[in-house]
Parts: structure tokens; C-alpha cells; sequence
């Protein structure tokens, strides 16, 4: 009897783990079970993707042009555009770190990465920084991205 009792106990406990893991909001067993699958399920699928972009990133760099970058200085800030005509995920990782390490702080940000790479944002300068200072961090980013050497 305390046996039933105990392994009863820690199979709620355990679910209650795998609720909590997959946000589930389930109260029953086998919702809680359907839950965590989908969970799973979503998280292969973000595998997937991002294997995907991996393997875009590491193909070798043809002769097609880097990312346009513009500057424009702003009363306290800067207007950053960088676009290329082709797609090219995982370069907004790169170019957000680039704010981050100038100590930009990014007010308002548009970006689309679907057939081509655009990005448009706002960055309020923590730090003085001229406009010359913040395209030239970008360009660096995006060479170190696309394995071009300076």
C-alpha cells in the first residue's frame, strides 16, 4: 500500500515537472502528455530552422555584394539601414550585437528577412558616437558574418 502511495506521488510530481516545463496549463494526465508532445514537436521544428540557417551561414560566400549600411544622425541617435538583395539569416543576431557592444540602445526597430534582408532601426547613443563609427562597426559585422576578411 505505501508503495502504490509512493510511486502515485512521484508520478504527480513528475508531471507536474513536465507541466511546468511546457506551460501547460493542462490539469489532466493525458492533457498535460498531449501537451509535452507538442512541446516537443515545436521544438524540433526550431531545430530545423535554425540547422537550416546554420547551414546557410556556412555556405561559401559567392561574389555577390555585401549588405548596404547607411548612417543618418538623428538629434540623439542614429537611422541604421542595411539591406541586401538576398536573404540572410542570422545577420540581425549580428548586427543587434554590434548596437549592444556600441552601447545603442535600438528605440524602434523593422526587419525582414524573408527574399531579401532589410533592417531599419532607431539606436539613442549611450555612449559618443558618431555616425561614421556606428557603419563601420556594422560593415565589420557583417564581413566577420560573411567570413570576409578586411
Amino acid at each position: 500500500m505505501v508503495s502504490r502511495e509512493h510511486k502515485r506521488s512521484a508520478l504527480h510530481e513528475k508531471l507536474q515537472i513536465l507541466r511546468s516545463l511546457t506551460n501547460s496549463h493542462a490539469l489532466r494526465k493525458s492533457s498535460i502528455i498531449v501537451d509535452a508532445s507538442k512541446y516537443i514537436k515545436d521544438l524540433k521544428h526550431k531545430v530545423e530552422r535554425l540547422n537550416q540557417e546554420i547551414a546557410c551561414t556556412q555556405k561559401p560566400v559567392d561574389n555577390s555584394p555585401l549588405p548596404a549600411v547607411t548612417v543618418e544622425t538623428l538629434e540623439k541617435g542614429f537611422l541604421i539601414h542595411v539591406f541586401s538583395e538576398k536573404s540572410c539569416p542570422g545577420l540581425l543576431v549580428s548586427v543587434l550585437e554590434v548596437f549592444e557592444d556600441l552601447g545603442l540602445n535600438v528605440l524602434e526597430a523593422k526587419a525582414s528577412c524573408t527574399d531579401t534582408f532589410r533592417l531599419q532601426a532607431i539606436g539613442r547613443d549611450g555612449e559618443s558616437t558618431d555616425a561614421e563609427a556606428v557603419k563601420e562597426a556594422v560593415e565589420r559585422a557583417i564581413k566577420r558574418f560573411f567570413g570576409v576578411g578586411e
